[in-house]
């Protein structure tokens, strides 16, 4: 996959009371991830070309990617892709990258979110407010052991605009 083409559309940086390890462990591992992911388990499998899971409390595979860069404590780099019918047409593939860094006492945690053309202001909204909520509480559970309760409505705008570009949105009539 040639990556260069892809520009970021959202990046997000969090400082975690943490080594570099845990955080690793907290991204890579399904155990960690059910705690601050809404239930979702992440799996991971550690190569380059490996394969990329996020599954459902439900077992049901939400989204799936392939591991691009697998580089222990430091960087994960995975095609983050929504397992909608027609999704991945609409929109490409999505790349997601962790960046871990030793900052002091604590880690330097930046999520970069990239496409490999415009994403619309509506579709972006999704994860915009998405991820704080997420790396919040990855944050909260390798600092205090518990996750945060945090109460989101759906992504209304991203699911309109996503019905308008006729992706078949589960659960969502048409």
């Amino acid at each position: 996959m040639d990556i260069s083409k892809f520009k970021p559309s959202l990046v997000y940086t969090i400082y975690i009371a943490a080594t570099p390890e845990k955080v690793w462990e907290a991204l890579t591992s399904a155990e960690y991830s059910r705690e601050y992911f809404s239930g979702f388990g992440v799996e991971v499998e550690d190569r380059v070309g490996g394969a990329f899971v996020l599954r459902a409390p439900d077992g049901s595979v939400h989204i799936g990617g392939e591991v691009i860069a697998y580089d222990p404590p430091r960087k994960l780099v995975i095609t983050f892709n929504v397992n909608w019918p027609g999704l991945v047409e609409a929109l490409g593939e999505t790349l997601v990258t962790y960046e871990i860094e030793q900052s002091g006492d604590s880690v330097r945690l930046t999520m970069t979110e990239a496409n490999d053309r415009e994403i619309s202001e509506d579709i972006l909204s999704g994860g915009r407010a998405g991820w704080p909520a997420i790396l919040s509480s990855l944050k909260s559970v390798l600092e205090t052991g518990k996750p945060l309760a945090i109460e989101m409505e759906p992504p209304k705008r991203m699911l309109e605009a996503l019905k308008k570009m006729g992706v078949k949105i589960p659960g969502m009539p048409k």
